[in-house]
Parts: structure tokens; C-alpha cells; sequence
């Protein structure tokens, strides 16, 4: 029946399309086909600064597996960190999963704290709450508030810093810092701490765990 089978939400426009069984979703008639039946692998890791958020890397820069244990699986990150970014991020081989958390539609929370090189006005920090044009159009609103915790301060050549808690659930290429340079400002420091109900908490910078049965069931339901 026409339109009865889908590739990641939509009619393929041909019957050679090729797919990718690792991270494309097969459906019929509006379910999806499991044709991996491989054992799912779930990691949490707080990425270091200076690790790209890749399987491999054709120009030999450092990637995420290198923090990673060998599971003899092929894994892949859901999503990315930019290089420079620090943090959560979710390594799997469950492309099904990694759709739901990554596809737009699904509006899935990602908290990040953001150190930035002043101290903005709360007029400026509402037009992220609002949604800011950038070059790509305008932002969701997101959600921001000033960190006044105190392990989260840090100085840097006598500058004031600003720490600041964002969620946003979009997913666009260095949105983060697109959106405070929008405001007239740069970050110095860009940590995702959360995404859904999965939270970073005290995992030291640089290791991983697994996620529990639990926390992945969690993301399955969001």
C-alpha cells in the first residue's frame, strides 16, 4: 500500500533507497521494524574539551571512543558536543532511541550551563527567553536563569563572568553560543549537564557509566 513504509518519517522517494540499519527507523503502517537484534549499548559520558563528538575522525583528531570502553559494538553518539564543549552526551547503538532524543519534533530538554564574559541585562536575557533571530531563523524560547551557585564560579583575568543555566530542546549547530553572541557576548565555558530525565550529576570529567534499564526507559517515554 502506498505510503505504508516509511525511513525516518517519510515516504522514500524510491524503491533503491539505502539505508543506514544503525541509525535509520523502518516503519509499516505507522510501527516500527526492528531488524537489529543485537544487545543495546547505553553510556553516559562527560565529554572533555578537545574530543569531537564522532565515531572516528578522517582528520586524526581525538574523538569520544577514545574515553570509551572497547563493547566490540559499532556505537555512535546522540547528537553532538562541539569540540570544545564539555559535558553529557549519550553513545549507543540503538538508532531508534537516538532519533526520538535528536528529532526536533520530539522537543526533548537540553539543560546547559554557559559562562559568558559579562554580566547582561535581564532585557537581554529575555529575548532568549523569547526567541532571537539568528541566520538560521528565529529560536523556540528557551528557558534562562542566572547560576549563583558558587561551584560554578570561576575568574579569568579579572573579568565579571556570568553563569548561566539554559534549556532549549533544539538542536541546532552551536545554537548556544550563536544565541549569546546575538546578545553581544562570547562564551568562555559551554557544559551540558542534562538531556530529558537523564541528568550528568557527580561523573568526574572525562568517565562514563551505563545507563540503567530505568533511565532508558525514562528517555523512551519522553
Amino acid at each position: 500500500m502506498s505510503g505504508a513504509v516509511t525511513v525516518n518519517d517519510k515516504i522514500p522517494e524510491s524503491p533503491g533507497i539505502q539505508i543506514n540499519p544503525d541509525i535509520d527507523i523502518i516503519k509499516v503502517s505507522g510501527k516500527s521494524v526492528s531488524y537489529n537484534i543485537e544487545e543495546k549499548i547505553y553510556i553516559l559520558l562527560n565529554k572533555l574539551p578537545g574530543y569531537i563528538s564522532a565515531s572516528s575522525s578522517p582528520s586524526g583528531e581525538p574523538t569520544i571512543m577514545e574515553l570509551l570502553p572497547d563493547t566490540g559494538k559499532r556505537l555512535f553518539p546522540v547528537g553532538r558536543l562541539d569540540k570544545d564543549t564539555e559535558g553529557l552526551i549519550i553513545v549507543t547503538n540503538d538508532g531508534e532511541l537516538t532519533y526520538r532524543l535528536t528529532h526536533p519534533k520530539h522537543h526533548v530538554d537540553k539543560v546547559y550551563l554557559v559562562w559568558i564574559d559579562g554580566k547582561p541585562s535581564n532585557e537581554l536575557l529575555d529575548k532568549l527567553r523569547n526567541g532571537i533571530e539568528l541566520d538560521d531563523g528565529m529560536t523556540a524560547p528557551a528557558i534562562v536563569e542566572m547560576e549563583n551557585n558558587s561551584k560554578y564560579s570561576i575568574i579569568q583575568d579579572n573579568k565579571d563572568i556570568t553563569c548561566l543555566r539554559i534549556t532549549i530542546h533544539e538542536g541546532r549547530k552551536r545554537q548556544i553560543k550563536r544565541m549569546i553572541n546575538a546578545i553581544g557576548y562570547n562564551v568562555l565555558r559551554l557544559r551540558r549537564i542534562q538531556i530529558g530525565s537523564i541528568v550528568l550529576g557527580d561523573l568526574k570529567p572525562g568517565k562514563f557509566r551505563y545507563l540503567s534499564q530505568q533511565e532508558v526507559n525514562n528517555l523512551r517515554r519522553l
